[in-house]
């Protein structure tokens, strides 16, 4: 079996890895995020074939593609258990249209209704195929630690695929106050007996910055493996397992759409993204190199619009940049991960430009790219920033327009893609289930200001309660029994730890000690 196999961005790693060990090792030693080192290439005629198959079988095609060190039938099999019933639609992830060229990729059909779903249903099993191929080949005798940072909706996707995964502990980091109810709850009521969910003093780039210190801990990391034979990795989306699962949908989707007629085979379409921590748009982009005929790729940034401003400028500066809290928080961050590995394949793979770029970041708060570079990146995207405002105005615009409800991150992407549009058709990434979001629904469709307060007839409501009005008030009264159903679940998780490293090891310690 051929085997396409992983190098880092840092190019500190003494070798390149299979694909197992990148999913194991979450991040790179020396701090890089693995990529692979080549990728397939699919004819617009297998593409296009793509949409007479399931889309399990879509997915599986392509890891098939990317030369995995697991075999086809163990692939295939991993598949069919990630994309089935768990799902709310048969189609997992359906296309609406809400006219001829505007198009939305509804991610959010699976357990937790949230487009974090469609990796983290995924990278939890692929994860445990892949420590038993280790462990039976002898490179691996540990259990691992998932230490995931979140800003609201990868925690709880992260911590519903992996419960009760034999070999498997996973804690979650929040930032304390910086979630809506409804995502808190997912959280706090998780079930599963090898799950740990912490609030954090802090917003969600302090959450970050501590997981990345706690990382890179060495001793640390000795202490764990010695004491406990228990290694630390991440399902965050500085794993590679977490991007592979979302190219694929991209790939599906515009064989999708040909498929159905809404789009000509060989015709470009444009994919508009909500973009935090620049993976998903980054999937976009992978699509885009193996042969899916997407143009342009619009970055949507909320009122941190650090990454709006690095595509317009070549300026990546946090130095003196204010931290927002916005109606969508999974946009809320400063330090956009995956942009690392966007920058690696733009520099022709250039570890040491990565380095020193990445140097500049932890010391100065801000770096500059070369033009070369910057050239490549504007040929690519486009961006724009959309504040709270134009958001629920969008929300807004889109219900009374086509009786349809986006939550506020889809919104800032709806709103993006106008202004930045072209001729070609949108595809929108519709990032997660309106209900996720009641507080700031109800807003914008009652016409109420971002931040001001909610009547007392909606202010009283708990989240549950809040989404039953809105679904009466519009008659979309869909609503995912996982949302639903939360009040009446109990709240297991209500620690609140501080950012610092040492406090967050001190807490897995604790955790251990308690399993």
């Amino acid at each position: 079996m051929t085997q396409n196999r992983y190098i880092d961005t840092r190019g500190l790693c003494d070798a390149p890895v299979p694909f197992t060990e990148a999913v194991v090792n979450g991040l790179a030693e020396g701090g890089g995020l693995y990529v692979p080192e080549s990728v397939p290439h699919f004819t617009l005629d297998e593409i296009v074939s793509m949409a007479e198959l399931p889309y399990a079988q879509r997915a599986a095609r392509i890891y098939r593609a990317f030369d995995i060190d697991l075999d086809a039938e163990t692939i295939e099999e991993l598949m069919a258990q990630t994309y089935g019933e768990n799902f709310d639609d048969e189609d997992i992830c359906p296309i609406t249209s809400l006219d001829a060229s505007t198009h939305m990729l509804e991610l959010w059909h699976g357990p937790t209704s949230a487009f974090k779903d469609m990796a983290l249903q995924c990278l939890p099993r692929f994860f445990s195929a892949s420590a038993a191929a280790l462990k039976d080949a002898g490179t691996i005798d540990n259990d691992f630690l998932i230490l995931v940072a979140t800003s609201g909706d990868t925690g709880k996707a992260a911590l519903e695929g992996f419960k009760d995964q034999a070999g498997t502990n996973i804690a979650v980091m929040y930032p304390h106050g910086g979630v809506s109810d409804i995502q808190y709850k997912q959280m706090a009521t998780q079930s599963g007996d090898n799950v740990m969910v912490w609030a954090v003093r802090g917003n969600f780039d302090d959450c970050q910055t501590g997981a990345k210190a706690v990382f890179g801990d060495g001793p640390f990391a000795e202490s764990l493996m010695g004491e406990r034979k228990i290694a630390l990795s991440s399902a965050n989306s500085i794993n590679w397992g977490r991007l592979l699962p979302q190219i694929v949908y991209y790939v599906s989707s515009y064989a999708v759409l040909v498929g159905s007629g809404k789009v000509a085979a060989g015709q470009p379409i444009d994919v508009c993204v909500p973009t935090g921590n620049f993976g998903n748009i980054l999937a976009a982009w992978y699509a885009k190199q193996i042969g899916t005929p997407i143009d342009m790729l619009l970055c949507a940034s909320n009122e941190n619009r650090v990454l709006a401003d690095f595509i317009n400028t070549g300026t990546y500066d946090i130095s003196e940049r204010e931290f927002v809290l916005t109606p969508s928080p999974s946009m809320d961050i400063l330090v956009s991960s995956n942009l690392e590995r966007q920058l690696f394949e733009m520099t022709g793979r250039s570890g040491e430009a990565i380095r020193s770029w990445m140097a500049d970041l932890r010391d100065k708060r801000s770096f500059r790219i070369d033009e070369e570079t910057f050239a490549k990146l504007r040929s690519d995207f486009a961006a724009d920033s959309i504040d709270s405002a134009a958001c629920f105005a969008a929300i807004k615009e889109v219900f009374e327009h086509h009786n349809y409800l986006l939550d506020p991150h889809t919104a800032v992407a709806y709103q993006a893609a106008q202004n930045l549009r072209g001729e070609n058709p949108v595809l929108i990434a519709s990032t997660a289930h309106w209900a996720k979001f009641g507080e700031s629904v109800y807003r914008a469709i009652h016409g109420i200001a971002p931040g001001a307060a909610l009547p007392e007839e909606a202010a009283c409501l708990s989240g549950c309660e809040l989404n039953e009005l809105i679904a009466k008030e519009t008659g979309l009264d869909y609503i995912p029994a996982n949302l639903a159903n939360l009040d009446e679940t109990e709240i297991r998780f209500t620690d609140i730890i501080d950012s610092a490293p040492e406090s967050i090891e001190q807490a897995i310690v604790k955790f251990l000690d308690q399993r």
